[in-house]
């Protein structure tokens, strides 16, 4: 009875933030679903899945799941190839649904083996090329349905290679439908932001398309002109795909594609959700959650998905707290889904042209962009790696060479670092360190909130997460004092957590002293305005320059 209690205690805020987050999620289910060979309903019955089941057996409380960009880009190249391997939709149907599927098997699998945890090592300047090359595939490939042409096989690189046609073949009404498309998702918030702009985009653009435009001078996303109502049939035919052994190695390919970029799609978000709730998630039960739910994707003829990042902080905003929220949302698509399918299938191509793009110029990583010159070289080549690896290339390996890379010039440093630091001297001129008393001396001045954290060694990709886990445990302080007189070298995921953590710390009113900072560490934090935007240059001092601080200013 108590656990029932708990999934009701904030049922009004679940609701609420359910159903916000299901209507943001419509337009872009819809977007993503028409994108693909399978339609814009298959994009409506992942989000529905997916909001259900990853809700209720998740790790992430307030985690809101379906269709997203980086899912959506690898699940349209599989069904594409598929289609031209089989002949026909129909003929790679089973094949398709197989591939979903096992995705969603493998995603258990990494969360039964409890690998979530690792996580944390995925350094950001990875994270950063291959979002940023996600937000680039979404845009350029969207260039065609903008222009109301249909789009070229071979995905960003086909569509660039066949670009040079675009005027010979454009669409004006098209054009003008995508435009005021985007105009209305950029405007709408600085009306308002309590009503979703993609939304109202949605709506207001494809009543006006089709009553002051004669609709068949521009593409629906159903050429039919609706979609199939009544709830989706269960897809078993898949199981014959399991028999052959070829097309198992094809769909396992895809799949282990499908299930690293979930995971890490989701426990990214994870991370998101638990720095706004202030909660922790549960890694290894996410991926369990994510993967029941895309089994349940696959099953119905839907788009595989994660954690979205924008519905889940949508819903933790509008107040949602519970598992009951993500229910709450897919049940508001089921919904529509029975109410409205013959309406939303008259929506223009373009508009959801005009969503996606905006969706893409989102997701670029503009802050990792604009700090290029001042991060460390080895991240920034990694960055660009990564990022034309995701874009003309493919996704997992994109992942995959900036892991190695980033591990290889990590260790490269570590060398370098140990090397500086090595040094021969007489016996006569050996001197023992001093043991350093400066904190005990700190510890008398007054019983104020004083804390000290020492930092040992590189703060780098590896280290991040667990030193902004650490800072979270420090309860509301007057003065935080951070040693970094043992950190030699910061890297660009290293320098973002130390960002993150010190403007929590100054939201709750704490000073911050850095001691000790040094050569590579001091210069970054000096490239991207650490010092002194956030930590004034009179902040940093030595460690036994902070006795008098204190005595100044407590």
């Amino acid at each position: 009875m108590s656990k029932l209690n708990s999934i009701f205690s904030n049922f009004k805020g679940d609701a609420l933030g359910g159903i916000t987050a299901g209507i943001v999620a419509l337009p872009l289910a819809l977007a993503f679903g028409a994108q693909t060979e399978l339609g814009a309903i298959a994009g409506l019955y992942g989000a529905i899945a997916l909001g259900v089941l990853a809700a209720i057996f998740g790790g992430t409380k307030t985690q809101i799941s379906g269709p997203t960009a980086p899912m959506t880009v690898v699940a349209a190249v599989l069904i594409t190839d598929a289609i031209q391997n089989m002949g026909s939709l129909e003929n790679a149907i089973p094949f398709i649904i197989a591939t979903f599927v096992l995705a969603g098997l493998l995603q258990v699998l990494l969360g039964v083996l409890k690998l979530g945890k690792y996580i944390k090592y995925i350094p950001y300047p990875v994270v950063s090329g291959f979002m940023s090359g996600i937000g680039v595939i979404i845009v350029v490939t969207q260039l065609f349905p903008f222009f109301g042409i249909t789009a070229p096989a071979g995905g960003a690189f086909g569509t660039l290679r066949s670009i040079h046609v675009i005027p010979e073949f454009i669409n004006f009404y098209s054009v003008g439908i995508a435009v005021a498309t985007i105009a209305i998702i950029y405007a709408m918030p600085r009306i308002t932001k309590k009503v979703p702009a993609s939304l109202v985009a949605l709506i207001i653009i494809s009543i006006g398309a089709y009553f002051i435009i004669d609709p068949s001078l521009f593409t629906k996303i159903n050429s039919e002109g609706a979609l199939p109502t009544g709830l989706p049939q269960i897809h078993l035919g898949f199981i014959k795909v399991f028999t052959d052994f070829e097309l198992m190695i094809k769909a396992f390919e895809y799949a282990a594609t499908l299930a690293a970029l979930g995971a890490i799609d989701s426990l990214l978000t994870s991370v998101v959700a638990d720095n706004m709730t202030k909660t922790k998630h549960d890694s290894n039960r996410e991926l369990i959650g994510q993967g029941i739910g895309n089994i349940g994707a696959g099953l119905i003829g839907g788009l595989p998905g994660a954690g979205a990042t924008m519905r889940t902080v949508i819903n933790i905003n509008s107040g949602g707290k519970n598992r009951l929220s993500g229910v709450m949302a897919g049940v508001l698509l089921t919904a529509i889904l029975l109410g409205l399918g013959t309406l939303v299938g008259h929506v223009p191509n373009a508009v959801l042209a005009g969503i996606l793009i905006t969706v893409g110029i989102g997701i670029i990583d503009y802050k990792g962009i604009s700090h290029i010159r001042n991060i460390p070289k080895s991240d920034a080549v990694i960055m660009i790696i990564v990022l034309l690896l995701t874009v003309f290339v493919d996704l997992l390996i994109a992942v995959a060479a900036g892991m190695v890379l980033s591990s290889l010039l990590f260790m490269k440093k570590a060398s370098d670092l140990v090397e500086q630091g090595s040094k021969a001297e007489s016996l006569e001129d050996f001197k023992p360190e001093k043991p350093w008393d400066d904190e005990a001396k700190i510890s008398t001045i007054t019983n104020s909130q004083i804390y000290i954290k020492h930092i040992n060694g590189p703060l780098f990709f590896g280290a991040a997460s667990g030193f902004q886990d650490i800072m979270k445990t420090i309860p509301d302080a007057k003065v935080v004092i951070i040693r970094m007189d043992k950190v030699p070298y910061v890297d660009q995921s290293g320098l973002y957590a130390m960002e993150d953590t010190l403007l929590e710390l100054k939201q709750k009113g704490t000073n911050i002293l850095l001691t000790g900072l040094y050569g590579q560490a001091e210069n970054m934090f000096r490239h991207i305005n650490i010092v002194p935007a956030l930590v004034p240059e009179e902040n940093c001092l030595a460690i036994n320059q902070c006795e008098n601080w204190l005595k100044e200013n407590i």
